[in-house]
């Protein structure tokens, strides 16, 4: 939705800029295996002091950093997500480690989420989420994508 010929131009780069990025990356098993691959705020239940995690449809293999960016969904944008990516990164490191080099490819994980969205949207524009986001959901993927593209490519 909203995609033009030179969005589509600049989201093809940041593909190609994201697959040199994780290809370079790796897939060794200790930054790939089983995620969830949906954790964002409509999948989660909070009772009292408990979050459960629910929607396991799109579970599958990717980059554990993946789903890093996909509780970021649809927020990518806001000024306050260094803070919440730090808190996220606290949690994280309770029960992993995280090394400098994958600590620095966080911003491709969530590029790679964003971009990801942008195509679903697209190509589900009957649902009432893709209706409710559409075109300035693309326009801000770009936006996103230049600031990335500036900094990563």
């Amino acid at each position: 939705m909203g995609l033009t010929p030179d969005r589509l131009k600049l989201l093809e780069r940041l593909s190609q800029t994201i697959k040199r990025r994780l290809e370079s990356f790796g897939m060794g098993h200790e930054r790939f295996g089983l995620v969830h691959a949906d954790i964002r705020l409509a999948n989660l239940l909070v009772e009292g002091t408990r979050t459960k995690v629910i929607d396991f449809d799109d579970s599958g293999f990717s980059w554990y950093l993946y789903d890093l960016g996909t509780a970021l969904s649809f927020i990518e944008h806001r000024p306050d997500v260094p803070e919440l990516v730090a808190a996220w990164l606290t949690g994280y490191r309770k029960v992993a480690t995280l090394t400098a080099e994958e600590e620095a490819e966080i911003p491709t994980f969530i590029m790679l989420r964003r971009l990801l969205l942008v195509a679903w949207i697209g190509s589900h524009a009957e649902t009432e989420l893709a209706q409710s986001q559409g075109v300035p959901f693309t326009e801000g993927a770009c936006m996103l994508a230049d600031k990335y593209l500036s900094r990563f490519a």
